[in-house]
C-alpha cells in the first residue's frame, strides 16, 4: 500500500505558466510535498489523458502508475508487462479511459485506468522488442511500432497485422510518429542514424511507401514534430546532440554538435549532462529543450531560429525537486485538461531515477496552494548512467 507524508521543501515560485521571451528567469521549486513509496524503482516515463484528469506513470518495476495529476492521490496500478516499458501513451482511438504500453518483452498492451485492467494485447512475436509505437493513418486506427530493425502496421479495430518493413533500418526503431498534420504519413528514427518518411495509405511495403531518408549521423533518441504546420522536426541523439529538419524536403536546418556545452554557457549553474526532450509551445510557436544536470536540476533552454540557429539563456530552471537524472518531463501547457487548465499556477510534473515523481507550481496564486512529489529518498547504488540513458532498451 502506498504510503504517505508531508514534508516542506524550499519554493521559488514567482511566474506564470507560459514561457515567452519576454518573462524573467524562473525559478520553479516544490512546496508542501506527499510521499509515495516507489522503493528503488526508476520513473521512466509520465503521459496524460487529454481529456481526463489522470497521469500514468510507467517504473523500471514493469509497472504503470495511476495518480491524480492535482493532488499526486494514487488511484492504482497496471501489471502485465515483463520487460522494460519503452513508452506510455493516451492516444489509442477508443474510450479516454484507455491508455497503451509497449514493452522488450514484444507487447502493445491497452489498459484501463477504472480497473487497471489490460483489455488487450498485440505480439510482435520472440525475440522481438517494441521501443516505440503511434496511431494514426489516415482512418486513425493504424497503429505503427518500432522494433528490432523493423516498422510494423496493425489495424486497431480488428488488431491484424498489415506491415513489417524490415529493409528501411538496418538497427533497433528507437521512435515512431505519425505527422499530426497529415496522419498517412510516418516518421521512424533508429540507432542506425537514420530518420525515414513513410506514406501509409493502401499497402505497406518498404519498396513503395518510403518517400525519404534522412541521415542524422549518430543513433537517435527522441524526436518531435514543431512550427505552424508541423513542418519541422527536432531531433536529440544518444550522444546529447541536437538538430533541427524540415522533414518535406528532408533538409537539416541546425546542428548542435556541442549542445551541452552551449546550454551549460547560458546559466550560471551546473554543466548540463543530458538532454531530457523538447517542448513546443503552438500559442508561441517557440521550442525549447530541456537539459538536466546529475543532480536532478532541469533547465528550459529557448532555440532561436533566426538570424542564425542557437540556444538561448535558461528561461526556466526547476530545481530541489530531484536528487538523480531526471527521465521525464510533462509540461501542463502540453495537456488540454479541462481540470488542470483552472489551475492555472500549474506548471508541470517530472520523473527520474530517483524514483521521485514532481509536480511544479510557476506562480504564488492563490487558486493553487499545492505542489507534489512522490516516493521516497533513496540511496542508489552507483551505475553507469551513460550506458543506461543511451541504451535503455
Amino acid at each position: 500500500m502506498e504510503e504517505e507524508m508531508e514534508m516542506e521543501v524550499e519554493t521559488e515560485a514567482r511566474t506564470n505558466t507560459s514561457l515567452s521571451s519576454s518573462s524573467p528567469l524562473k525559478r520553479l521549486g516544490l512546496k508542501n510535498t506527499i510521499h509515495t513509496n516507489f522503493g528503488d524503482d526508476y520513473v521512466f516515463q509520465i503521459a496524460s489523458s487529454q481529456e481526463i484528469s489522470t497521469l500514468a506513470v510507467s517504473l523500471s518495476s514493469n509497472t504503470i502508475k495511476i495518480y491524480s495529476p492535482a493532488t499526486g492521490q494514487y488511484f492504482g496500478e497496471c501489471k502485465g508487462h515483463s520487460g522494460t516499458i519503452h513508452e506510455v501513451a493516451f492516444s489509442a482511438p477508443s474510450s479516454a479511459h484507455i491508455f497503451c504500453s509497449c514493452s522488450s518483452d514484444g507487447t502493445i498492451r491497452a489498459w484501463d485506468t477504472r480497473s487497471f485492467k489490460q483489455i488487450s494485447m498485440l505480439s510482435a512475436g520472440s525475440p522481438q522488442e517494441i521501443f516505440s509505437f503511434s496511431f494514426g493513418g489516415s482512418s486513425g486506427n493504424l497503429l505503427a511500432a518500432g522494433s528490432n530493425a523493423q516498422v510494423l502496421f496493425w489495424d486497431w479495430r480488428n488488431q491484424k497485422q498489415l506491415a513489417c518493413l524490415e529493409e528501411s533500418h538496418m538497427e533497433d526503431v528507437t521512435q515512431v510518429r505519425f505527422v499530426p498534420s497529415q496522419q498517412n504519413k510516418l516518421i521512424s528514427s533508429s540507432v542506425d542514424g537514420l530518420l525515414c518518411l513513410f506514406e501509409t495509405d493502401g499497402e505497406i511495403n518498404d519498396d513503395d511507401n518510403l518517400l525519404s531518408v534522412m541521415n542524422e549521423g549518430t543513433s537517435i533518441a527522441k524526436v518531435g514534430f514543431f512550427g505552424s504546420r508541423n513542418q519541422k522536426l527536432w531531433c536529440l541523439t544518444h550522444i546529447e546532440t541536437l538538430s533541427i529538419w524540415d522533414w518535406d524536403d528532408a533538409s537539416r536546418e541546425a546542428n548542435f554538435e556541442n549542445a551541452r556545452s552551449v546550454a551549460s554557457d547560458r546559466w550560471n549553474l551546473d554543466q548540463i549532462d543530458y538532454f531530457v526532450d523538447c517542448h513546443y509551445s503552438t500559442t508561441d510557436d517557440r521550442l525549447w529543450v530541456i537539459g538536466g544536470t546529475g543532480s536532478g536540476t532541469l533547465g528550459y533552454f529557448p532555440i532561436n531560429p533566426n538570424p542564425v540557429a542557437s540556444i538561448g539563456p535558461a528561461e526556466a530552471i526547476l530545481e530541489g525537486g530531484h536528487s538523480g537524472v531526471v527521465r521525464s518531463v510533462l509540461p501542463a501547457s502540453s495537456t488540454r485538461i479541462s481540470s488542470l487548465a483552472q489551475n492555472k499556477g500549474m506548471f508541470g510534473w517530472t520523473g527520474g531515477e530517483d524514483g521521485r515523481l514532481c509536480c511544479w507550481l510557476s506562480d504564488e496564486s492563490s487558486e493553487v496552494k499545492r505542489s507534489w512529489v512522490s516516493s521516497t529518498f533513496v540511496m542508489k547504488p552507483h551505475k553507469d548512467r551513460t550506458k543506461n540513458r543511451h541504451h535503455p532498451y
